[in-house]
């Protein structure tokens, strides 16, 4: 089994907050071949791929940090 944890920092916590609910659904989502575990702790998301072969461990962990990126995007329109 591969993984990766990614740990992204926030300045502030209610952008934590705001992102880490706009991902959490996808996270309950089932991916083929795939497990993901999100958290947070103080001002960051902890993000936990696991995945059977290493392409969709690559491609679970794109999909997540482009999500992750376009809520960013949307939540600096509405600043």
């Amino acid at each position: 089994m591969r993984a990766a944890v990614i740990e992204i920092e926030f300045e502030r916590k209610k952008d934590l907050d705001v992102i880490f609910r706009s991902i959490e659904p996808e996270v309950k989502k089932r991916i083929p071949k795939t497990k993901v575990g999100i958290n947070r702790t103080d001002n960051k998301m902890i993000l936990r791929i696991e995945s059977e072969d290493t392409s969709s461990l690559r491609a679970a962990c794109n999909s997540f940090l482009r999500w992750i990126e376009t809520a960013r995007s949307v939540r600096d329109i509405f600043r």
